[in-house]
This record gives C-alpha cells, structure tokens and sequence, in this order.
C-alpha cells in the first residue's frame, strides 16, 4: 500500500464535505511525498482549488501546505492559524508582506486569504494541517543569478518537509518554480526550485492557461489577460506529462478571474 495513498482513519473526523477536483482521489492515490501545483498568480479559482485539495489529502493523514510567501513572516502565519475567527487571524497579519498594499503580485490577494481561512477552519475541525513559508526572505548578493534563488528556494521547502516526514507536501508555487526542468532559453534560472527535489518523490502539476484574467505586476499591478492555451472546458486533474516532462500534468480549473490583493495602494 502507497506510505501516503493510504486512509489513515484517525485523521477522518466530522469535517465539512470537500469539493476538490475532479481527480484528486487519483493524485493522492500515487505514491508521491510532494504534489506541487504551479500556477499563474493572481487567480481567484487557483487558491479555491488548492484549498479543497488540501481539505481532501487532509482527511486521509497529515499535511503540510507549502507557500511561495516569505519565511520572516512565519510566526505571523502560525498565530493565523491558531487565531479564533477570521477577523482576529488577519489582525496576526498585520506588518507583514502579505498585508502589505504595496505588494500586489497576485499572492496577497482577496483569493488567497480565503484559501488561508479554509486551511485554519480544517484545523478548527481537528485536521493535521500546517502551513509552512519557503520563500526566501534574505536578498541574494549582487552578482548571484537566480539559481542561487531557486536553490535557496529549494532548501527552504525541504527544511519543511524534513521537519514533518510523516506528512503529504501540497505546494502552491509560480509555475516557473514549479518546473522538474529547466529553461534552456532562460539559463540564469538554471534548475528551478522543484528540479532540486527528488524526482520520484514528486508529482508536479502546471495549472493549465484557459483564458480569463489575472492579478499580477508587469509594468504595472491589475487585471491582465491570460492566453488561453488549452481547452477552456476541461476540468481537473489531468496526468500526462506536459512541456516536454517539466510538469506530470496539469490542473484546470477553467477560464479565470483576477483576484485582487487584500490591500490595495
């Protein structure tokens, strides 16, 4: 029997019904330590989605949630976690680059904070879920290429995973960080983040493009179109190797929509 596919019957408690993807039952059935969903920031399906896969891998053992947020602001999101009611877990919040109004790349968004509500509520309801921060918090030195970023990177989710072996990694990341791969037509990103874990222990997924809009930071923060790319009526988990084996499938979750920052300018 797969370590993580199996039930673990203590962890299946009376907690509100999922409404994870179709497929997810099949994603969590391999053998996997690491599902990883890269993603185009700045949805409001993307984090909706996540949040219910969580909710789904939760009730069948242990989970840690990885986020591309960064680690100083761990104890922050600890206390969020622990907090009462959703007023007081984002009063713990406050001084952090996740309240931050300046920070408005799509991972501070009206969508993301009601991801972070849902994984606090199944933890009120008696699930072991934890959240842990693997975005770097120290800047790299002048004349290191971003590499250097991903390797960090890299070990910054591994320090979580080590800390708690006995669980299912679901992680939330950009989907260049998501990669197994590199990019040959970008070489300072040299092996993405993911790329530094191994291999088999991982299954990672690319949200697929189906059009609609998104929240993110060009030359300017807003709504910005996304190219659609892929059939814009699939739904869920689809495993088959995508962009010559950088990603083991994809997620859809349909033409989306911008979800702005929780604190706008």
């Amino acid at each position: 029997m797969p370590v993580f596919g199996m039930i673990v019957a203590a962890a299946v408690l009376a907690v509100s019904p999922c409404d994870a993807p179709e497929g997810t039952a099949m994603l969590l059935d391999a053998d996997a330590r690491i599902i990883v969903i890269g993603e185009l920031h700045g949805t409001a399906e993307v984090p909706a989605a996540f949040a219910e896969m969580v909710c789904e891998a939760a009730q069948r053992g242990p989970v840690t949630v990885a986020l591309e947020l960064p680690q100083g602001m761990q104890p922050e999101m600890d206390a969020f976690l622990a907090a009462p009611d959703d007023a007081a877990a984002l009063l713990a919040l406050e001084g952090t680059h996740f309240l931050n109004p300046r920070m408005a790349d799509g991972r501070t968004s009206l969508a993301m904070v009601g991801m972070l509500n849902r994984i606090r509520a199944l933890r009120a309801e008696g699930l072991d879920v934890t959240i842990h921060l693997f975005q770097p918090s120290t800047r790299r030195p002048s004349g290191f290429e971003q590499s250097w970023y991903e390797l960090d990177m890299a070990k910054a989710l591994a320090e979580g995973i080590y800390a708690r072996p006995e669980s299912r990694v679901l992680v939330l990341v950009g989907n260049l960080h998501a990669r197994k791969v590199g990019i040959a037509e970008i070489p300072e990103v040299g092996l993405p983040a993911i790329a530094h874990l191994p291999a088999m222990e991982v299954l990672a997924l690319k949200v697929a493009q189906q059009g609609g809009e998104a929240w993110n930071c060009g030359s300017e923060c807003g709504a910005s179109p996304i190219r659609p790319t892929y059939d814009a009526s699939a739904r869920g988990v689809i495993l088959e190797p995508d962009d010559e084996g950088a990603y083991d499938g994809l997620l859809a979750v349909g033409p989306a929509t911008a979800s702005p920052p929780i604190r706008a300018e």
